[in-house]
């Protein structure tokens, strides 16, 4: 539930001093709108303990009505009735409309001070009953665990004045004075419900800071993400733009008496992928010295599939114990498709080591005639998992991967207790406009 806002303290250069700030606290005081008492949100099964305690000290209200109107004052008849339901039906509509369900308390609290005053004794309480101020109490907490501190002051400074003026102008003669009580009673409940109310925002706030830096981490980490694999790809279309440069060079020595059209294409050929792979590497230096330190920023080539055995055997070295199962034909794929597919694995074993140790992992490749098959399942781990270092967004990078191929990716826990990636690419992926492989790359 969002906080109504509070209205700025008076500028001190205002002629008229704090009038201003009197004039909106009292349209503020006024303001009957909607505002639902929140549920609790810890321990989620007594979410609703608030409402149902509201709720019975609306029913507990209406009986002390009854019986302090009968048994103390001796007032009986449909009036008695009329009062009970008047009071518990303000602590209900405080529920809802908490300045709504104060004011029709404070009005039932003068139409019974009206009712009794002439059958006040000696020593009995006026304008309040014995028990009447302790049902008017809920009426103001619940103002002040809704409402800004100025307007709990003003809802308690209110109730106590009603007090005094009452007492001050028509106490009945013998009665007893209450004032003191009902000021210590009155001020102790605003202070307990401005302090819940504080405790609720600042709660509510620590929990805003923590999702935050949550989503911010998770935003830093897909960017990393996004820039390793642009510093992988730009690797593999440098290296086709560097054998589409020298194919270009050696093409006029292969042919005999190559015709001056021919050279002058293949010279054109030759210097746009030199131009290209200029500008490739000048964006590659721009990626890779954001993160000099970067292992994975030094220029090597890049892993395919046919690595997959040493990968696994590093795995296995580790401590884990892995089988791999590879069905259909073998064949080599784009090298988008190699990296990517090579790096779900990688992903998906590393994720194994730290947070499945003692698990049995199999890894399984189907090669299709369209798709590639990915998918590595580990049983339940054998022992505890040490607290990881990482970021915890591992997923998130093979998700991003698969999605720039056009693939999906899912992950989940099994039924067994362990967990299980599986991954689908194509063979031949599409970009956005239904180009090849190659002019992803090239456009890239």
């Amino acid at each position: 539930m969002s906080e109504p806002s509070e209205s700025p303290l008076p500028d001190a250069r205002e002629p008229r001093g704090g009038r201003p700030a009197l004039r909106g606290l009292a349209r503020e005081m006024v303001t009957l709108e909607w505002d639902p008492l929140p549920r609790m949100s810890r321990p989620r099964w007594l979410a609703w303990l608030p409402h149902v305690a509201v709720g019975y000290a609306a029913v507990a209200s209406c009986a002390f009505t009854v019986s302090q109107l009968e048994d103390h004052y001796e007032v009986t008849g449909g009036l008695v009735v009329a009062m009970a339901l008047l009071t518990g039906g303000s602590t209900v509509l405080g529920l809802f409309r908490p300045l709504a369900g104060w004011w029709l308390g404070l009005v039932t609290a003068a139409m019974v001070a009206w009712t009794i005053y002439g059958n006040v004794g000696q020593g009995q309480s006026w304008p309040w009953t014995p028990a009447g101020a302790f049902t008017f109490a809920p009426l103001i907490l619940l103002v002040a665990l809704r409402k800004p501190p100025r307007v709990t002051i003003g809802v308690v400074g209110i109730s106590i004045l009603y007090s005094g003026l009452a007492e001050t102008a028509f106490r009945p003669p013998g009665s007893q004075t209450v004032l003191p009580g009902i000021a210590l009673l009155f001020g102790f409940v605003g202070v307990l419900g401005y302090a819940l109310r504080a405790t609720r925002l600042a709660r509510g706030k620590l929990v805003e800071q923590q999702v935050l830096p949550a989503e911010e981490r998770a935003r830093r980490t897909l960017l990393e993400e996004r820039s390793r694999i642009a510093r992988e790809l730009h690797d593999v279309v440098a290296h086709h733009m560097s054998v589409i440069s020298i194919q270009a060079q050696v093409a006029p020595h292969l042919v005999e008496n190559p015709s001056e059209e021919l050279k002058e294409n293949l010279a054109g050929i030759r210097e746009n992928a030199l131009e290209a792979l200029t500008e490739l590497r000048r964006v590659l230096g721009v990626l890779r010295s954001e993160q000099p330190d970067d292992p994975s920023a030094l220029q090597h080539p890049q892993p395919t599939l046919a690595e997959l055995d040493g990968l696994v055997d590093n795995v296995r070295g580790a401590g884990l114990h892995v089988t791999t199962e590879i069905a259909g034909v073998r064949r080599p794929l784009t090298p988008g498709v190699e990296l990517t597919a090579y790096r779900i694995v990688q992903e998906a074993l590393s994720n194994c080591l730290r947070h499945a140790p003692g698990s049995r992992v199999e890894v399984g490749i189907a090669y299709g005639p369209r798709d590639l098959h990915l998918c590595v399942a580990n049983t339940a781990p054998t022992r505890p998992a040490p607290p990881s270092p990482g970021a915890g967004h591992g997923l998130l990078g093979m998700r991003e991967r698969a999605g720039m191929l056009g693939g999906e990716l899912a992950a989940g826990p099994l039924p067994s207790g362990g967990y299980e990636v599986t991954a689908v690419l194509p063979m031949d992926p599409q970009d956005l406009t239904g180009g090849s492989a190659s002019e992803t790359t090239r456009d890239s």
